[in-house]
């Protein structure tokens, strides 16, 4: 027999009370207001017509086409594994809380009064990125948001909402921590995946200044992508409830069907030399490169070949004898673990890159200068020349 929810089981019932309370007011109020015409004027504590028959779709409710266009969201979507993570433990944890729920994010930031910088104890599973996440008036007390590489950014109003949950949960600096003092192409047992996490825009946006990516020594990156003057903010391209891009801004300085078909220069960065396709076709190149070269690199110079599976974590798994096929032990999956530091810190920027599926928009520039030093740093040891490949950084 399957358990019971209690938790559930204490909402649903709760639900039934409350519309127990509600229409016996209503039936209250009715016959009151009946017996004396005057009465009946006060605040009416639900949406409902005092009388009915009446037609659901009719009843106007305030700022009813935001509600309808936020419930289309991915931020309500309370059947996507970004809510139901936690479904088994019936809790999600404090550090995932601050963005997997509305209700962590308060607390995260103190919006409930609690102390800010951090979620004491877990949060109820079952809640989304709901209203009161953005538009809580405390928000606009939020100045300032911390990223995972110690940037302290200034942030204005819901821009502390986005810039906090999209973030990633990790940067270069993680890496190389984990990495000092080791020879760069010797294994290493104790060096596991570090995963920058996913939807990482703001992280991207900031570019060399936020940090976010394995930044090679000796290199200058790109900062925080700066557009066109109006286009200052998320709220700039992504209408704020349904999350989608307003293309029709676009237009005025790009031609282009899609987003993903604006190109931004006039050379190829990828070694093609087409440039009538967007700067995402060079990304997704030179993604497409650098993850086969992290390949040969494990095959070649580590001594133990890899499979990547993005469909489930650490998405990097041992395949030592080379049937690309994942090694099982008892039936479970072997994450790789014969990292070495260079294969690790170019592993981290592929995903970082590959983790903001609109880094061709938040930060191409920064995109490009990651991906492009990754595949240089492993070609040393593989011997590849870097003028063959012909790329641009």
């Amino acid at each position: 027999m399957k358990r019971v929810n209690f938790k559930s089981f204490t909402f649903l019932l709760a639900s039934f009370l409350l519309l127990v309370f509600i229409f016996g007011a209503h039936d209250v109020q009715s016959q009151d207001a009946d017996a004396d015409p005057g009465a009946g004027n006060g605040i009416i504590p639900f949406a409902l017509p005092q009388s009915g028959p009446f037609n659901a779709a009719d009843i106007q409710i305030e700022n009813n086409d935001a509600i309808m266009d936020w419930f289309r969201s991915g931020h309500a979507n309370v059947a996507s594994e970004a809510f139901r993570h936690w479904d088994e433990d019936e809790e999600i944890r404090p550090a995932c809380a601050s963005c997997h729920s509305g209700e962590g994010f308060r607390a995260f930031h103190g919006l409930d009064g609690s102390e800010a910088g951090v979620v004491e104890g877990p949060i109820d599973v079952g809640g989304v990125v709901d209203c009161g996440t953005c538009h809580n008036a405390g928000l606009a007390e939020v100045d300032v948001v911390r990223f995972p590489s110690g940037l302290m950014h200034p942030v204005q109003g819901v821009e502390a909402a986005c810039m906090t949950c999209h973030q990633g949960r990790t940067a270069g600096v993680n890496v190389e921590t984990a990495i000092s003092g080791m020879n760069l192409d010797t294994p290493n047992a104790e060096l596991r995946f570090v995963n920058p996490h996913y939807a990482t825009a703001a992280a991207s946006w900031l570019g060399g200044y936020g940090g976010a990516g394995y930044q090679y020594e000796g290199r200058d990156y790109s900062g925080r992508f700066f557009h066109a003057r109006p286009v200052s903010t998320c709220n700039s391209c992504h209408e704020p409830h349904t999350l989608e891009v307003e293309f029709e801004p676009c237009l005025t300085c790009h031609q282009a069907n899609t987003p993903q078909d604006i190109r931004i220069s006039r050379q190829s960065y990828s070694g093609t030399g087409d440039t009538t396709v967007g700067i995402r076709a060079d990304i997704q190149a030179n993604a497409g490169l650098l993850l086969d070269t992290i390949k040969t690199y494990a095959r070649d110079v580590a001594a133990a070949p890899m499979v990547y599976d993005g469909t489930r974590y650490p998405y990097f798994f041992l395949d030592a004898n080379g049937d690309a096929a994942i090694d099982q032990i008892d039936g479970q999956p072997v994450a790789y673990n014969v990292w070495t530091p260079r294969s690790l810190r170019a592993a981290y920027n592929w995903k970082l890159v590959t983790a903001d599926p609109g880094s061709y928009a938040h930060n191409p520039h920064y995109a490009l200068e990651l991906l492009y030093d990754s595949i240089e740093d492993l070609s040393d040891p593989l011997g590849i020349d870097m003028d063959d490949l012909n790329l641009l950084r």
